[in-house]
């Protein structure tokens, strides 16, 4: 079911989702301040692919303080518009009864997208 899924949301979408992630992340890396912002896109780039099967979770060792400063660094600039457009898709997905999946998937990525720094994909 897995790979079904991250076939079908390849197709309708989820690789234009994660070329988005990919060039913001090579924008956000031509400076010496935005390469951490850069590398979370990039992160967040490789989950949106194929998010099916996939988990995001909080490391052991947890977050320290300039994980803390770089979340709301990203929220102030970037990801209130990157959670809006991942929680719309979601409402949008939810509509239908085979939609729910994707709907799932797109939460998944908004609650990443909302606080990367700090957070692990598995």
């Amino acid at each position: 079911m897995r790979i079904i899924g991250n076939i079908i949301w390849i197709i309708f979408g989820g690789i234009f989702i994660c070329i988005d992630y990919i060039v913001a992340g090579v924008a956000f890396c031509l400076t010496i301040v935005g390469i951490p912002f850069g590398i979370q896109c990039f992160k967040l780039g490789a989950l949106s692919l194929v998010p099916f099967g996939r988990e995001v979770m909080t490391p052991p060792r947890g977050m320290g303080a300039l994980s803390v400063f770089f979340n709301i660094v990203w929220i102030v600039f970037f990801g209130w518009v990157i959670v809006l457009t991942h929680v719309a898709l979601a409402v949008f997905f939810a509509l239908t009864v085979i939609g729910l999946p994707f709907a799932v998937q797109h939460m998944k990525l908004a609650r990443l997208a909302f606080t990367p720094f700090g957070l692990a994909v598995a």
